[in-house]
């Protein structure tokens, strides 16, 4: 009776320390991986706070009659208030997210809508009426 209770013991122990081992050897893997770069290093670099708040901030744009706001790469534009048309390229339009789908040369833009300039080859928006824009990113008014 003894022995077993011994051997039950030896086991328990056993099992106990091997998954424990198991455990703490892929815990210590993935901390100790080489993929993590180390905060503040060149990989992951720390950034200041007006450096993020410069990154998203959107810019309020009023767009009079008639002129036109070309985005670059990336740019993103919202329209508030107004009537603006599209400006296309030979490539596509804008992208508006919110719709999912693609806006084409003399489409209106839509109200409210996230709308991306997918590439920097004088895409934009014309403005039909005094506009306001949301605008984050680099763009130009002609």
């Amino acid at each position: 009776m003894e022995t077993s209770r011994y051997r039950r013991k030896v086991l328990f122990q056993f099992w106990f320390f091997l998954v424990l081992g198991l455990f703490l050897g892929w815990f210590g893997r993935s901390l100790a991986s080489p993929d993590t770069p180390l905060p503040g290093s060149q990989e992951d670099p720390l950034v200041s706070k007006s450096y993020v708040d410069m990154q998203v901030k959107m810019n309020v744009v009023e767009l009079p009659q008639g002129k036109i706001l070309l985005g670059s790469s990336g740019t993103e534009i919202v329209l508030r208030s107004g009537k603006a048309r599209v400006i296309d390229s030979q490539l596509g339009g804008l992208s508006d997210v919110t719709a999912a789908r693609d806006l084409r040369r003399g489409e209106a833009v839509p109200a409210n809508h996230l709308l991306i300039v997918p590439r920097d080859d004088g895409r934009g928006v014309e403005a039909l009426s005094p506009v306001i824009l949301l605008v984050r990113g680099s763009y130009t008014v002609k």
